[in-house]
């Protein structure tokens, strides 16, 4: 099993979460830039990492990888059980790409600082907004650790770099990145490059 995986990508930093949470053995190579080895050229259409090749299977959209990644290693489940507590980690999933990777984006491919500033402000008062939901669990939505939180760990580990201060006003967020982030798995996800992303 092979993942090409950007080291500053926080669409890879996820897929590279859930393999150090359910300790697979993989492995990964890195892509920086436009810099694309010929071989994933061929594979993705796209041209993008995530990219994950297992066997015969070519995967190259992160959170189809994640939840693949989930199925084919079940132990320790990332997802519930339970279908309707499923669709609503669904839900949360699908919400946390559309406002949070979204922004997150923008302000990595901003061209003009206006832009970045923008994303930068509906990303900060869209994480503030979700505090309350922080506060409600260990984990987001749950008391086990999920993909969900493999999604939200990633754009809070960035935060520093966005220019995002959270103020004394988030403590739920605060207690909830120091329990995500002293997670062995959460440390050994880290490339070189992310390790430097944050004092």
């Amino acid at each position: 099993m092979t993942l090409y995986s950007n080291p500053t990508c926080f669409y890879s930093h996820r897929a590279r979460l859930v393999m150090a949470e359910k300790s697979i053995s993989i492995d990964v190579i890195d892509v920086e830039g436009m810099n694309l080895p010929e071989d994933l050229l061929d594979l993705n259409p796209y041209h993008s990492v995530p990219t994950l090749i297992d066997r015969d299977l070519i995967l190259y959209d992160s959170r189809v990888i994640i939840e693949y990644l989930d199925e084919r290693f079940p132990h320790p489940p990332l997802m519930p059980v339970d279908p309707v507590t499923r669709a609503q980690f669904r839900l949360a999933l699908f919400r946390i790409e559309k406002d949070w990777y979204t922004q997150a984006q923008q302000i990595d491919d901003a061209v003009d600082k206006r832009q970045a500033i923008r994303a930068r402000k509906i990303l900060s008062e869209s994480i503030i907004a979700s505090n309350e939901v922080f506060a409600m669990k260990k984990y987001f939505l749950s008391d086990e650790f999920s993909l969900v939180d493999c999604t939200i760990a990633p754009i809070l580990w960035r935060m520093s770099i966005y220019g995002i201060d959270l103020g004394s006003e988030c403590e739920a967020i605060e207690k909830y990145m120091g329990e995500v982030f002293s997670r062995p798995s959460f440390q050994e996800s880290l490339s070189e490059l992310e390790q430097e992303m944050r004092p």
